[in-house]
């Protein structure tokens, strides 16, 4: 169980990291929402990846591709919904 805990938070980061680096702009989410954000974003991936090949199987975890792709997705929601990385707003 521990181990599992583990190496969710670590694929999270790693996801969240890779997501970070594709979205343009700069992010200042910090650590804890990056495993959030890598963790999300691997439940959305198998979602998304659930609708598109064999349809809706609920939320499952994807692999390493869905969970980055996922994990842009809810990236950039997430900018949309705070008002982040707005581009040419005033400061």
């Amino acid at each position: 169980m521990f181990w599992n805990i583990v190496g969710w938070v670590i694929f999270g980061l790693i996801a969240g990291l890779v997501a970070r680096a594709l979205v343009p702009g700069k992010d200042d989410i910090g650590l804890v929402r990056t495993v959030l954000l890598g963790i999300a974003g691997s439940i959305v991936g198998g979602w998304l990846f659930g609708l598109l090949t064999v349809g809706v199987r609920g939320f499952e975890p994807a692999g390493w591709v869905g969970s980055v792709v996922g994990a842009v997705i809810v990236l950039v929601v997430y900018n949309r919904i705070t008002g982040r990385k707005r581009r040419g707003a005033r400061s």
